[in-house]
Formats: C-alpha cells, structure tokens, sequence
C-alpha cells in the first residue's frame, strides 16, 4: 500500500514537472494532474491540499538533485575561477531541465512562511557550494560575494527564457558566456 501511494505521488510529481515544462503554472491544475494521471481529481486532493503544496514538494525532491549536480560539475575543477564557471554554467545548463520549472514556479505562489523558510535553507545550500572558491579567489565577502553570483545567474536564467520564449535566434552559450565574463570580471572587459 505504502509503495502504491508513493508511486502515484511520484507519477504525479512527473506529471506536473511536465505541465509546468508545457504551459507554466496556468497548466497545473489538479484537474490536469488527474488526466495526465488517470487518477480521479478527489485522488490528486489526498497527495496534495493546493498548487503550492505541489511545487513544494517538486522542489523538495529536486532541488537536491540540482545542487548535486552542481557540486559534481564543481568538484571536477582544479582552480576557484574554474569551480565558479562550473557554478554558472552547470546552472545555466540545467535551466532548462524540466525540474526548473517547479524552482521558478515559486515566484509565482502564496507559499506559508515554513515552505518559505525550508525553500530558502535549500537555496542557501545551493549557494553555499561556491563560498569556498570565492574564499580562495580572495574576496572579503564571500557569502555576500556568492548571493550577488546567484543573482546574476537568475537574471541569465530569465534572460535565456526570454529569448527562447520570444524565439530570438541568440545561442544560449551567449547568455552563460556573458554570465561567466561578468561573474569572473564584473563589468570590465574579459
């Protein structure tokens, strides 16, 4: 019974990685989940009690998976300068993976303050991964260093989706070069 439920949670999760991928946070509705399913929508209801809950439990269960992704792009580099490109890239890269979309579908939400708190601890993490090799670049302020670094992989991230969106013809590499030259130089010329 137990392996039951938590196979159909997990086939619920794909489904709504796969809504959010087609159509956004319009596309995921509890309705959708139980067509994509097969389970009746009052089934979707005993997973999960709203939208929010669902993309909670997206980003509990992928963000892990990310930040592991990340910290093994990470641990393959030799110096600090290679360790925070492999921070930018690995993200940018994985922008596009279906898991982002419940990461981005967020923004979007009324989340209580505990899913906020617990969302926040797994960013920080996440973060956390290039502290070490901003130390090692020799910045005083590593930790406000690695949260601007995150800010500026967030606008590459929007940045991309705009383009794709508005079906630009801009190779993607473009965007995370810009990135990595801005995180590696600031605004001085590479």
């Amino acid at each position: 019974m137990v392996e039951h439920r938590q196979l159909q949670q997990a086939a619920l999760l794909d489904a709504a990685r796969s809504l959010l991928t087609e159509g956004g946070m319009d596309a995921l509705t509890f309705p959708a989940l139980a067509a994509r399913t097969g389970l009746a929508r009052s089934s979707v209801y005993e997973y999960f009690r709203s939208r929010a809950a669902v993309v909670e439990m997206l980003c509990e269960v992928d963000f892990p998976l990310w930040a592991a992704e990340i910290e093994a792009g990470m641990a393959g580099c030799d110096t600090a300068a290679e360790r925070i490109e492999a921070y930018v890239r690995g993200q940018l890269a994985l922008a596009g993976d279906p898991r982002h979309r419940a990461v981005a579908a967020i923004s979007a939400l009324e989340l209580d303050e505990a899913a906020r708190e617990r969302i926040r601890a797994a960013h920080g993490r996440l973060v956390g991964l290039v502290v070490q090799a901003l130390e090692d670049l020799g910045h005083e302020q590593p930790r406000l260093a690695a949260a601007l670094l995150q800010g500026v992989v967030e606008a590459a991230v929007r940045q991309s989706e705009q383009r794709s969106a508005a079906r630009l013809p801009e190779d993607p590499q473009v965007v995370a070069d810009a990135a990595v030259a801005l995180a590696l130089h600031g605004l001085s010329p590479a």
